[in-house]
């Protein structure tokens, strides 16, 4: 058993071909990994999606919530309703340390 998952060609520059090989023909020895030559690619990730929204007023956070009065059996009850409308994403933001790519197929340190 095993996870399903497609051997299409990607653009990563570190994925394997998707092709099943023979290793007889390639003397027996099987590449960790085939790299594909772009001169821009690089291992390392600078840049990520922000998971936070600027609001109205131009505050950042990553839920907004309005203090809502409810009056139920002549009581008021005040409730927190969380604000889904006139939010704009903060977008793309640059990371202060590079990481390293999920699919870089390198093993880096051995423990």
């Amino acid at each position: 058993m095993g996870g399903s998952g497609s051997k299409s060609k990607g653009y990563w520059p570190f994925s394997g071909s998707g092709s099943t090989d023979d290793p007889i023909r390639d003397g027996g020895e099987q590449p960790i990994a085939k790299v594909r030559s772009f001169p821009s690619a690089t291992p390392f990730v600078l840049t990520r999606k922000s998971s936070m929204y600027f609001d109205e007023d131009g505050d950042l956070a990553h839920e907004f919530y309005e203090e809502a009065i409810v009056t139920k059996n002549g009581r008021k009850k005040a409730k927190l309703k969380r604000i889904q409308k006139n939010l704009t994403p903060q977008g793309i933001i640059k990371l202060e340390i590079p990481c390293i790519h999920v699919d870089f197929p390198v093993v880096l340190c051995e423990a």
